[in-house]
């Protein structure tokens, strides 16, 4: 488990382009945290620590983006939606990196050992907390992806 703070979003791109080699294909990330906490803003890290240079808009509309990167990344923002289902995010669960957004209407989709979990909240001033929980050491009693 790791707990930080971060000053501002270049602090939180940088980290998150610093976690980009753990992942690997079947990983899935569930982003926790308010509207415009800065979760989209850790996966634009994320994938520039995997290589895309391309823009990264939060998915908040269309639900599902996906990016060419090595491991393939699927992004996820189920805000609008009251579950997963029917929308296709399994098809993505073994051949991608997953990250969801708003992992409470994910209930049932994976088994929880196999989730690393990320919450972000507000500090004041631009300033972040974060506490990142590596799947090995996610806990089981969160209330989603059980």
């Amino acid at each position: 488990m790791e707990e930080r703070f971060l000053p501002d979003d270049g602090a939180t791109r940088e980290w998150a382009a610093s976690l980009a080699s753990r992942f690997q294909k079947g990983d899935v990330v569930l982003l926790d945290g308010p509207l415009g906490a800065g979760k989209t803003t850790w996966v634009r890290g994320l994938l520039s620590g995997l290589g895309y240079l391309g823009g990264v808009r939060s998915p908040t509309f269309n639900l599902i983006q996906t990016f060419d990167t090595a491991p393939p990344v699927m992004h996820a923002d189920l805000y609008r939606v009251k579950s997963y289902r029917g929308i296709g995010l399994e098809d993505y669960l073994e051949t991608h990196v997953c990250l969801i957004e708003w992992p409470d209407r994910a209930v049932g989709l994976v088994e929880p050992l196999r989730c690393w979990r990320l919450s972000i909240g507000f500090e004041g001033a631009g300033r972040r907390a974060v506490l990142f929980v590596p799947s090995d050491q996610a806990p089981t009693d969160r209330g989603y992806a059980l």
